[in-house]
């Protein structure tokens, strides 16, 4: 056995180290692809995650503008029937005051018509006539020149 180590020529031990350098770097660099390819199993099961998570943020964003925007246009269509009984219910009053503003103006015509009548009355000749022949008894006055034409309503 002796004779034979001593025959084997020193390339074949070179060879054999290098077979078993090449062994071990081939499988140094198996360890390596495969820790590669589970940090890039472990990045794209991430980003499909992430994807998911992104896609299920869009989606519930979309809804709660979409409930937002129903419950906005329902708040807006309240105000609006809320605005149209108020305003709807001060029209009505307000037709009311304008119809006895427009009752009084009538009442006080009536009356400031009712005392000029009674002060020529009182003025005037004794049979309720005057010397002037125009009907109406006592001086004239600013009040009394034209009691037939209409007046001027002050609102």
């Amino acid at each position: 056995m002796d004779q034979l180590r001593v025959a084997i020529p020193e390339e074949v031990r070179a060879a054999k180290r290098i077979n078993a350098e090449g062994e071990r770097i081939i499988e140094k660099a198996q360890d390596e692809a495969t820790r590669i390819v589970s940090r890039a199993q472990e990045q794209a099961a991430f980003l499909i995650g992430e994807r998911g998570l992104l896609e299920l943020a869009e989606a519930e964003g979309r809804r709660i503008i979409a409930e937002a925007e129903a419950a906005g246009d329902e708040v807006r269509a309240g105000a609006d029937d809320y605005a149209i009984d108020i305003l709807s219910t001060l029209e009505a009053e307000a037709e009311k005051a304008l119809l006895g503003i427009r009752k009084g103006i009538t009442v006080l015509d009536d009356r400031r018509a009712d005392l000029a009548a009674a002060e020529s009355q009182a003025a005037g000749a004794p049979d309720g006539r005057d010397d002037d022949d125009d009907g109406v008894g006592g001086e004239a006055s600013d009040e009394d020149e034209d009691e037939d034409a209409p007046r001027p309503v002050v609102r």
